[in-house]
């Protein structure tokens, strides 16, 4: 979400700052050569079509009810692209500590990955949960690896400072589920002993 907003906000200010070099351009050349203005915006016209409208007319109405709907989207999408922060315990009177979720994740994923048995692993944290999911090695049972995972990120989260402590799930994806998702081609597997490919 946030990357949108960067998104957006990089489009608006790319359009405000044509908008106001053009004005710029027509100002000048409206001063320099004022009977061959304008030069590329027609704004003699628009002012004329304006000058014919009321605010009891359609399109005022219609461009100010989407202005109004485009101004209220964007502060939906700023408002929930803002940082989620987690409230940790004061350390002294008048402090307040607080860190992101981003940061509860990263942390929970290093200790994770760091685990026999895990192969790989993706976090994602909020103030009320934790969620991991991990893809096993073959060798590892898929029971006890959770089981272990799970009292090790409970562990972890339980010794974080912080003042409401997150729900923990973790979710074993075994090879034999990433086998039955993606299975292997027919002819990517290799032959029998004692047999050669086409005998």
């Amino acid at each position: 979400m946030r990357a949108l907003i960067r998104i957006l906000t990089t489009l608006i200010g790319v359009a405000v700052a044509v908008v106001g070099a053009l004005t710029v351009i027509e100002v000048l050349w409206a001063w320099w050569r004022p009977a061959s203005a304008p030069l590329w915006i027609p704004w003699p016209q628009w002012l004329d079509q304006a000058s014919t409208l009321t605010w009891q007319g359609t399109g005022p109405r219609v461009t100010a009810a989407l202005v109004a709907l485009a101004g209220l989207l964007l502060v939906l999408l700023s408002a929930a692209a803002r940082r989620h922060h987690l409230a940790l315990h004061d350390p002294a009177p008048d402090v307040t500590v607080t860190t992101s979720s981003r940061s509860l994740a990263r942390v929970v994923g290093h200790r994770v990955r760091a685990e026999t048995g895990v192969r790989s692993a993706s976090v994602t944290a909020t103030r009320a949960h934790v969620t991991v999911r991990v893809a096993a090695a073959p060798t590892d049972g898929d029971d006890t690896l959770r089981a272990r995972l799970l009292e090790i990120v409970r562990d972890l989260v339980d010794d974080l400072p912080l003042r409401e402590k997150p729900r923990v799930t973790v979710t074993i994806d075994s090879s034999r589920e990433r086998r039955e998702r993606h299975p292997e081609p027919s002819g990517s597997r290799p032959a029998a002993p004692g047999l050669r490919p086409g005998s």
